[in-house]
């Protein structure tokens, strides 16, 4: 339920943020020149030597038109039609080695510039409360992160210079055939009108089409990476079938959103595409007339028509980026709602630096969306304690630890480490303090070696090996098919439970923090591992500030402090024999947790 709740407490974020982008009705070029940031001069130079290049592939139409003007004139030496037919090839090579030069540039600072927006956006996550990050679809978020932005490209490396050069050549042309005939130039542009009309038809309700195509193409991420993930269950319960036939809908949505806007714009752009380059259609007849009443020369004449050829084709070149455009307007979008997010209010730098590693919660109060799961909790951990944090499925035990170790922030009251509120402490230097490990333990797709060593990245190898001796880990790794080299595979999927657990204790063991979290991290382990892990953790968290959650109390009895918490208040706090006596809800927990153990050893089973 408190997952649903952060969910659509980050959904309710999220709309009100697209809602506020709508308001500032950003454009596309807003967008660059917000994430272009140090780039933006080597776009600049992109623009100016793409431009130059149109300029000399405008030069050629020119010289064309030139040489039949001469040709008409009588000119019959071939010196003067050879040094323009030269001139005509140097622009023209000149035209590529600046088009040449441009997309180089473009295209490498858009690499560079995408590789950043990515490098952002993780460190914003890294910056974000957990809760938010859980709100938000794992598909939802690598499909932003990795193949939308990289979407992107088409735009950052060719419309921003060749947009702006394509929009340059038909206005130079137009502006010298006005020179030669304003009638002719305006004339020129007459299948301007339909190609406007064309393109109104076709972007009538291109919003709503290309909002439900990103709807569909979202729905399908999040359902493949459902299916994927939830693959064992599947096959475990037999739900290959419906669970298929969902992919299989969302497949077929997907791709029915993008048919249905295709042949919603078929006939228009058609019409568009047919039409609009058709220039000579009014040009080559009127010209003609005007001609043959001597208002307009022969030369002339034939100059416009040559010219004329090459006024629309650029304008086609710009049209036919409007869907990356759209499309990159749109992923831009996305990526300014994720870093609009609010993050943990954390300085840049320290105010305040804790004087010891005692832990204090004053008023704490904390909810998913608008529920309440913490109620004003006062709690005291001294420095160097071990402190237990017990109670039912729910009762608030996880989301305390997770306050502690900052990956929220409180709504009200405080947490104080050694005096300092830790809102008070950079997300570098808090995060120094505290080693947490959770029952869900992750470890990356690496060897077990640098798994370990992400603990602490400065280890050296014995350092590493060293660790894991004390941590009761060294045996079971050295038995591993290449040892500490083994690959564990994405989320450690070549091992057991209990296997990462321990890896993941051995981890938080080598970052060395002074205060250490372990939530429920011997949840997936046998017994006799288990004996050994505590064992290993009562070592080697000799002085550190330790917190420890766990259903299974034999395991915290001798807890310099437990406390019982129960709906988001707590319940008692002292030792175990003090709680025995004074807490009915720890009584029956112990009770029953003794039950369990009792039949367990018996070979029972329990209902």
């Amino acid at each position: 339920m408190t997952l649903a709740d952060s969910r659509r407490g980050f959904f309710g974020k999220e709309k009100e943020l697209m809602d506020t982008e709508k308001k500032k009705q950003k454009g596309i070029f807003d967008y660059i020149f917000q994430f272009a940031g140090d780039y933006r001069s080597s776009y600049i130079k992109s623009v100016v030597f793409a431009v130059i290049g149109v300029v000399c592939s405008i030069v050629p139409y020119i010289l064309m038109g030139d040489m039949v003007k001469k040709l008409l004139e009588g000119e019959r030496e071939f010196k003067v039609y050879l040094t323009e037919g030269l001139a005509m090839a140097l622009f023209w090579i000149l035209r590529v080695t600046f088009h040449t030069v441009s997309t180089k540039i473009s295209h490498r600072t858009t690499f560079k510039l995408i590789g950043n927006v990515r490098i952002t956006l993780v460190d914003k996550l890294s910056r974000l409360p957990l809760g938010t990050v859980q709100g938000m679809a794992s598909g939802t978020l690598k499909n932003i992160i990795c193949e939308r932005t990289d979407s992107m490209e088409p735009v950052l490396a060719h419309v921003v210079p060749e947009f702006t050069a394509n929009l340059c050549a038909p206005l130079m042309l137009f502006i010298y055939i006005l020179t030669i005939d304003w009638r002719m130039a305006l004339l020129s542009l007459a299948t301007l009108p339909i190609a406007a009309i064309a393109m109104a038809w076709m972007f009538k309700d291109s919003d709503k089409r290309f909002q439900k195509t990103q709807e569909t193409t979202k729905k399908l991420n999040d359902t493949a990476v459902e299916y994927i993930g939830g693959i064992e269950v599947i096959k475990a319960f037999g739900k290959a079938e419906s669970s298929y036939q969902r992919f299989a809908d969302a497949a077929r949505e997907n791709a029915n959103s993008f048919i249905d806007w295709m042949m919603a714009c078929i006939v228009p752009f058609s019409l568009g595409m047919v039409i609009t380059p058709a220039t000579l259609l009014s040009v080559l007849p009127i010209g003609a007339i005007f001609t043959i009443q001597g208002s307009l020369s022969l030369s002339n004449y034939i100059m416009i028509v040559v010219l004329s050829c090459g006024l629309i084709a650029p304008l086609i070149t710009v049209m036919s980026y409007n869907d990356d455009i759209t499309k990159a307007t749109s992923i831009f979008g996305e990526i300014d709602a994720i870093l609009e997010l609010p993050e943990l209010k954390r300085p840049q730098v320290s105010r305040n630096l804790p004087q010891n590693h005692g832990i204090q919660l004053r008023g704490v109060r904390f909810g998913y969306g608008e529920k309440e799961v913490l109620h004003g909790i006062d709690l005291d951990i001294g420095a160097g304690s071990v402190t237990a944090l017990v109670g039912p499925s729910g009762s608030g035990k996880s989301t305390l630890a997770r306050l502690i170790a900052s990956m929220w922030d409180v709504k009200e009251g405080s947490v104080l480490v050694g005096g300092a509120d830790i809102r008070d402490m950079s997300i570098a230097d808090y995060s120094a303090q505290i080693a947490y490990v959770s029952q869900d333990s992750f470890l990356f797709d690496a060897s077990v070696r640098e798994n370990i060593r992400m603990g602490r990245p400065s280890a050296t190898d014995m350092e590493v090996e060293e660790i894991t001796k004390k941590s009761g880990c060294y045996e079971f790794i050295m038995g591993l098919e290449k040892g500490f080299d083994t690959i564990v595979g994405g989320s450690g999927a070549h091992l057991s439970g209990g296997e990462r657990q321990r890896i993941s204790i051995a981890r938080a063991m080598m970052k060395n923090a002074p205060i250490l979290i372990l939530d429920e991290a011997t949840a997936y382990t046998d017994p006799e591992n288990e004996a050994v892990i505590q064992r290993s953790v009562s070592e080697l968290s000799r002085g550190k500030t330790l917190i420890v959650i766990a259903h299974r109390l034999s395991t915290v009895i001798d807890s310099d402090q437990i406390v019982v918490i129960r709906d988001g208040n707590i319940e008692a706090r002292g030792r175990h024999t003090e709680l025995l006596d004074s807490c009915p809800l720890y009584r029956n927990m112990w009770e029953a947790h003794v039950y369990a153990k009792d039949a367990d050893e018996e070979g029972g089973a329990i209902a």
